[in-house]
């Protein structure tokens, strides 16, 4: 028996599939919050970026800062920092998702049908890009395309 279960079912009694299945299902609705949170922060970082690269885009326009590169350097550096800060959000939720399914398919040994564990294996675990491009390796370069922005616009009012 795995750590993942506490007793078995001899020792836990006749409810011991009820509440196995109860427990299953509020962990997998639990990977549909943590999924909307994730969605949530991405939208948030998203918004704070383009709201950033605007402000710094509208300073050209209206002169903003005119004689003051080095605020708009700052406010590129500080874009910089949350991009890194978004990227690395991402790769955290990646992580606990990870971490999550791999619970979810320990708990589908124990069930009639295996879903989670099949579908993974149907689409190549992640490893036949043919099959199955992982969202997350693409939400990660959303925070690069950002921060190459960012660089950019630095490296142009350093000059």
């Amino acid at each position: 028996m795995s750590e993942l279960f506490a007793k078995n079912e001899k020792d836990y009694g006749d409810d011991y599939k009820n509440h196995l299945f109860e427990q299953y299902k509020l962990y997998v609705e639990s990977i549909e919050k943590t999924s909307d949170r994730r969605q949530h922060a991405n939208n948030y970082f998203i918004t704070i970026n383009t709201a950033l690269i605007s402000l710094i885009g509208l300073s050209f326009q209206i002169k903003i800062f005119e004689n003051t590169a080095w605020i708009k350097f700052v406010l590129a550096l500080v874009g910089i920092i949350i991009c890194f800060i978004f990227w690395y959000l991402i790769r955290s939720y990646r992580q606990l998702n990870t971490g999550k399914f791999a619970v979810i398919h320990k708990i589908e040994e124990y069930l009639p049908l295996a879903l989670y564990k099949y579908e993974w294996e149907i689409l190549g675990e992640g490893k036949d890009k043919s099959k199955y491009y992982p969202f997350s390796h693409i939400e990660l370069l959303i925070p690069w395309v950002f921060g190459i922005i960012y660089a950019l616009l630095g490296l142009y009012f350093l000059c």
